[in-house]
């Protein structure tokens, strides 16, 4: 019995060990939040939160390098807006059209709708070539407490069957929100047209200027087939091992809505369908971004990690799609994506 408690504790003490090494030489993995990608010639390039807009790039989708900051400092134009602003820029999207890329961004004050979304727009990505330069546009939305009822980050642009450049946007308050882009894509076109595309309830009686319970932000529309399909985010992120992020959807096939999910519901009515959520390793989930590379339908988020005391990681998981057309995303991929950080 003594030989065998002893040859027991050997083992455990192996594979504790082997654990440790095993953690030890794991590779880090990217930690982001709020991804969104484009693919320029062979390289995807991915865009995060952070100071002056993070970006990566990758081959494979699956190893990523570290490329830096959109912005050497800030855009100009920053603390004219929220003047407690420190270089921390948020929730970009990439949009290209006719030889040029739009990068879209927000600058706000945490918890306030003291924001606004600008653009900045390159001929490249790739920060090799002559031609790699970002050239700040400004402003395209600003929205004021008191004055307006919704939140001016969380950008996304999509395209209509007609080629006219549509802005999805919004942060709890009243929703999100679509506008007509100019064709220059940097400013509303007008007349202006707007629309509630997808809210979630709010008591009446809330400071205005407060962003209240209505935990709804993120969207981003996704053309497949012959549907428009709207992601939003429910729930609250950044919160690490308390975040409730999960992912909803709903689709329509005019791009101004309605969205409806799969039971009919207008998601300007609270309606939604779970795409994903969080469970005992990943926390929570969401900020999702999706793509269609090579055939293949992808979505993009970040998802916080137990084990990692809540950390935000990267996840690229494929889509795959139900005879009557609805998204549907695997939950073990969770666990089987695993995104690397390679060293310079």
């Amino acid at each position: 019995m003594k030989y065998l408690s002893i040859r027991v504790l050997a083992v455990f003490l192996g594979a504790m060990f082997l654990t440790a090494a095993a953690v030890a030489d794991a590779k880090p993995q990217v930690s982001i939040h709020d991804p969104v990608m484009a693919r320029d010639g062979d390289t995807y390039y991915l865009y995060s939160t952070g100071p002056g807009i993070t970006f990566y790039s990758s081959e494979d989708l699956t190893n990523w390098k570290l490329g830096g900051r959109v912005f050497a400092g800030e855009p100009t134009w920053a603390k004219s807006v929220a003047s407690t602003f420190n270089g921390h820029i948020w929730a970009p999207d990439i949009a290209y059209h006719d030889g040029t890329y739009y990068l879209y961004y927000s600058v706000s004050a945490f918890g306030r709708n003291t924001s606004a979304i600008g653009v900045t727009t390159n001929k490249t990505l790739d920060p090799q070539s002559p031609d790699y330069q970002w050239e700040d546009q400004g402003i395209v939305i600003q929205s004021v407490p008191h004055r307006d009822l919704w939140n001016a980050i969380d950008p996304n642009v999509v395209f209509d069957d007609e080629g006219t450049p549509w802005m999805s946007f919004g942060s709890f308050w009243g929703g999100m929100k679509l506008f007509k882009l100019a064709p220059n894509m940097i400013e509303p076109a007008e007349p202006q047209e707007w629309h509630t595309i997808a809210k979630l309830d709010r008591p009446m009686l809330i400071d205005d200027a407060l962003a209240g319970p209505a935990e709804i932000e993120a969207p981003f529309i996704f053309k497949k087939d012959d549907y428009y399909y709207l992601f939003v985010s429910w729930g609250k992120c950044c919160r690490g091992a308390e975040s409730t992020y999960r992912i909803v959807v709903g689709r329509s096939k005019d791009v101004r809505g309605p969205y409806l999910d799969e039971s009919g519901k207008n998601m300007a009515e609270g309606g939604g369908t779970l795409v994903l959520q969080g469970n005992d390793n990943w926390a929570g989930l969401g900020h999702n971004s999706a793509y269609t590379f090579d055939g293949k339908d992808y979505l993009v988020f970040h998802a916080y990690e137990t084990a990692d005391n809540g950390l935000q990681k990267l996840k690229v998981l494929e889509m795959s799609w139900t005879d009557d057309g609805w998204p549907r995303v695997n939950p073990d991929d969770l666990e089987n994506y695993v995104s690397v950080l390679e060293s310079k």
